[in-house]
């Protein structure tokens, strides 16, 4: 849909690095790049097929977790590979230019839960981009998720928004669990909506705050951030997820800022007004949502806290990776979201 492809809504993590060496940068997500479309009939060139494409992710970033938590809840698992890059980035081309962005484990088991490109022995995600388009060389944004072609040898799509569309549908024929249906067509209208405030006010919006070179620019986009969460708040107050008593796209797709909030961005990005823990129906949102199958494994700690304190130098120049609540918070604790 052109609403979801104009949110360019992927590409936090190379804008990362460029928040680093920029002065006066403000937060703006790149354009995918590949939109093209698995289809189940083939009719895209693009045909739905196990074992065919394969996914690359970052734990540390919440839109390629977002492709992963489809996968995961659909059944998918042994349908679509994934592979995990690095959490913090590093020199791509230190001959050539100073980018910095995601890279590939050298060996198994250099780190906890990455490994090496097991398609092309890729070292970076740059090096996927420029085998799909040399001339992606110049734009200079590697971002992740990348939904992959084995068979073609080329990237499909690096939209998280429409992988997940993809996934939810396009495979049911493959999927363990085909009844699950995350944008339900009586619901699109609702879903489209929320997904638009959501995305602007707060799966961006802590980017923006983060990223504030000035004090107007903090205070208001730090306004806006927790108008968008006290919206939030409100309407679970009603009912158990964002649309109803229906658990949908829109609610994963909040989940991966909320699970990141208190851990990063509350700290690094100064969302410190109010934690989500201190939002009694926020919390125990996100409990509930971790516990669903599939998505609590999109979530570690280790990653997610080493990308937003390594990858955000400028904010951290000495890269100190704060302890957090991550050792007494517990996500899988009882929550009170059943009484819906």
């Amino acid at each position: 849909m052109a609403e979801e492809r104009s949110e360019g809504d992927k590409g936090a993590g190379d804008t990362a690095a460029l928040s680093g060496k920029v002065p006066n940068y403000k937060f703006k997500a790149p354009k995918a790049a590949f939109t093209s479309f698995i289809t189940q009939d083939g009719s895209s060139g693009y045909p739905a097929e196990a074992n065919r494409y394969h996914l690359y992710i970052s734990y540390g970033c919440p839109w390629a977790c977002r492709c992963l938590a489809v996968r995961n809840m659909k059944g998918l698992q042994d349908v679509i590979g994934v592979t995990v890059v690095k959490p913090a980035f590093e020199r791509t081309r230190p001959d050539l230019d100073e980018h910095i962005g995601w890279a590939f484990a050298k060996f198994e088991n250099e780190e906890p839960g990455i490994s090496p490109d097991p398609i092309n022995d890729a070292k970076f995600i740059r090096d996927l981009y420029e085998i799909s388009d040399p001339e992606n060389s110049k734009k200079g944004r590697y971002s992740v998720p990348v939904l992959w072609d084995r068979k073609s040898n080329t990237i499909v799509n690096n939209e998280s928004s429409e992988i997940m569309r993809m996934l939810n549908s396009e495979f049911n024929h493959l999927a363990r669990n085909p009844d699950l249906n995350l944008y339900p067509v009586e619901l699109q209208a609702s879903i489209n909506e929320v997904n638009g405030w959501v995305y602007d006010d707060i799966n961006i919006g802590v980017y923006k705050v983060g990223l504030s070179t000035t004090q107007e620019d903090y205070d208001r986009t730090v306004r806006t951030l927790y108008a968008g969460l006290d919206l939030a708040e409100g309407l679970l107050e009603k009912h158990r997820y964002l649309i109803g008593d229906t658990l949908t796209e829109a609610d994963i797709r909040l989940f991966m800022t909320l699970i990141r909030f208190d851990e990063a961005c509350a700290i690094n990005f100064k969302c410190n007004k109010r934690l989500i823990r201190e939002y009694p129906n926020l919390f125990n949102y996100t409990k509930d949502l971790f516990q669903v199958p599939g998505v609590g494994e999109t979530v570690d700690f280790y990653h997610i806290k080493k990308a937003y304190f390594h990858n955000f130098e400028k904010l951290n120049p000495y890269l100190i990776i704060p302890i957090g609540s991550t050792s007494w918070v517990d996500w899988s604790a009882p929550h009170n979201r059943d009484r819906f």
